[in-house]
């Protein structure tokens, strides 16, 4: 199991939802990274997908105590996202990332791959 986590939407640094306090209180900052595929609009949020091919700008935290820090960003997520792991940027650090489940739309790709840009 891997203890870091990928997140590109809401919960991002620049965010101060009660989850994304949550998750940099019980997590150690690796740095900012990208994964491949893409990311589109769903309501007002971003949701992740493998593909179409592209980069998806975000951040990778280590977990200090994954499981219970899964358990409460699974929550956060709800049904409609499923948690992968994912290869980063940053050499040999695989992490989780939250794909969205349901179906997108191709207009509501964010092109530049960031939720804050876009």
């Amino acid at each position: 199991m891997s203890d870091a986590v990928f997140v590109y939407g809401s919960l991002r640094s620049e965010f101060d939802n009660r989850y994304a306090v949550e998750l940099r209180s019980a997590a150690d900052w690796v740095g900012r990274a990208t994964v491949m595929g893409s990311i589109f609009r769903v309501g007002r949020y971003p949701g992740y997908r493998a593909e179409p091919a592209g980069l998806v700008r975000g951040e990778v935290w280590r977990l200090r105590e994954p499981e219970r820090t899964l358990a409460m960003l699974d929550e956060y997520e709800g049904s409609r996202y499923r948690r992968v792991l994912a290869p980063t940027s940053i050499p040999g650090v695989e992490a989780w990332i939250y794909a969205y489940a349901d179906e997108v739309e191709a207009g509501q790709r964010i092109e530049s791959g960031d939720f804050l840009v876009s």
